[in-house]
């Protein structure tokens, strides 16, 4: 499958992965908090989900768009925190561009320890592993990045376990035909 049949597939999909979490709410009780942004964060985790496993495939969009996106996060985290530090000439001006210098140089080698450290297509990124991953990584952002409750953030960690899932699955299922 390409990138427009994965998204799409994640696009369609997401009610059944309501179906599915709400019932694991309802029915058993489990702690999840069904709210409105919850499930909309969930419905955009999860549809990002059913393309992420191809991050490790250099031709592929969701790759082209996360090496850059790595990189200038890298660079910014540079700046912010060792930014202030420099002060290597009177001038607060000169001083600031030296400090995103520095950044810069940050994140090109970000960029090329994205390109080193990214494992082969269809390696370790392609599995469950990494969808608990995804998944956690999903709770930590909903639950201290936009301080929501835990039951939301479990809710959108879940949807985006699911929706890497989708991925996997589909790959295996258009292998064996």
């Amino acid at each position: 499958m390409n990138y427009d049949e994965h998204v799409l597939a994640g696009i369609v999909t997401y009610p059944i992965a309501i179906l599915i979490l709400s019932t694991l709410d309802f029915r058993l009780g489990l702690p999840l908090d069904l709210t409105f942004m919850a499930m909309s964060l969930g419905y955009a985790f999860y549809v990002l989900g059913s393309d992420l496993p191809d991050l490790d495939h250099p031709d592929a969009l969701i790759h082209r768009v996360a090496k850059p996106f790595v990189s200038v996060a890298v660079g910014i985290s540079a700046f912010m925190n060792l930014g202030p530090a420099l002060h290597l000439a009177p001038d607060p001006a000169v001083n600031l561009a030296l400090a995103w210098s520095v950044a810069a140089l940050a994140a090109v080698v970000a960029w090329n320890l994205f390109k080193v450290l990214m494992p082969n297509h269809r390696g370790v990124v392609h599995s469950s592993v990494f969808a608990a991953v995804y998944a956690l990584l999903a709770f930590a952002i909903v639950r201290f990045g936009f301080d929501m409750s835990a039951g939301e953030a479990l809710f959108v960690a879940s949807a985006s376990f699911l929706g890497y899932n989708l991925h996997l699955v589909l790959d295996k299922s258009l292998k064996m035909t």
